[in-house]
């Protein structure tokens, strides 16, 4: 009961990070129909600046801020100089771009940080809780409450403020949401700056267990996007959801099973998704005629 507890546990805390960011693929996706691969690498950004902002004194509620907001800039950004400029250019093209934009923050963020891990303090202290025969330390937590949270509130976004029920309607129908006279343009730069900051927020949480590297953000964006297609790339809540079941899959694969299964656990339902389930696991299917 304790082992199968202390791996759930352990699924919950990987869940959470995967939850965020595959939220920030959908609402990329569902304001441009692009799939942003540079996602990661917002992760990566989130954790190095929270470090580098540690490791000049700063208190860690100012530092959590400021390593958001300074992602969320990253990704406005990145949007109109990279995404803006090919908005009509084809979504593969629009992919390939985010591709190399993820290797461009990447060597970015090696000369600046360098290679080595950046430790991070921290944020509710290191003393491990015990809980049914399960050892669970309070970062995880913390984590997970800063995932619900983050979900929360990005849900009353949606469906209580103008500008949320307007990403929505794009989501639905661009063109019924134009003749509406909905401005577009500015909502994609809103999705990317909303994006960024949650992947931020996950890398922020996260930096204190795994600490901060510049690579980080590849596996991890990677997983994110697993989840999005596990849970669907058209359903927000389903792209949460996504998020936890990969991470609880993938805690009880590694424990049951090798902990060398614990990344191609991912990329195995990744696979499986897309050759029987495209749409995931809650999105709607889409007939287009051709």
């Amino acid at each position: 009961m304790g082992e199968t507890l202390q791996f759930l546990l352990s699924g919950l805390t990987s869940g959470a990070i995967y939850a965020l960011i595959a939220l920030g693929f959908t609402i990329i996706y569902n304001a441009t129909e692009v799939i942003n691969f540079a996602q990661g690498e917002f992760v990566m950004l989130g954790a190095m600046f929270m470090a580098t902002f540690c490791a000049h004194g700063l208190p860690i509620p100012l530092a959590f801020v400021l390593a958001i907001t300074f992602t969320a800039v990253a990704g406005i950004l990145i949007e109109r100089l990279a995404i803006y400029p090919a908005r009509n250019a084809s979504p593969i093209t629009l992919i390939i771009i985010t591709i190399g934009l993820s290797i461009l923050i990447k060597g970015l963020a090696m000369f600046v940080w360098g290679k080595n891990p950046l430790p991070v303090p921290s944020f509710v202290g290191e003393r491990p809780l015990n809980l049914l025969g399960a050892t669970i330390i309070p970062q995880s937590i913390l984590i997970l409450v800063a995932a619900v949270i983050a979900v929360w509130t990005m849900e009353i976004f949606f469906q209580k403020t103008l500008p949320g029920k307007a990403m929505r309607a794009c989501a639905a129908n661009r063109l019924a949401a134009r003749l509406l006279g909905i401005k577009v343009e500015p909502l994609v730069l809103l999705s990317f700056a909303l994006s960024a900051a949650l992947s931020a927020l996950a890398g922020v949480i996260i930096s204190p267990i795994t600490f901060a590297t510049y690579d980080m953000g590849t596996m991890l964006g990677l997983k994110g996007f697993s989840a999005a297609v596990l849970g669907g790339l058209t359903s927000s809540t389903g792209s949460v959801l996504g998020g936890f079941i990969l991470g609880v899959l993938e805690s009880f694969a590694a424990g049951y099973l090798s902990s060398a299964y614990k990344d191609a656990a991912a990329f195995i339902i990744l696979v499986l998704m897309l050759l029987l389930r495209p749409e995931g696991l809650f999105g709607k299917k889409e007939i287009k005629k051709l």
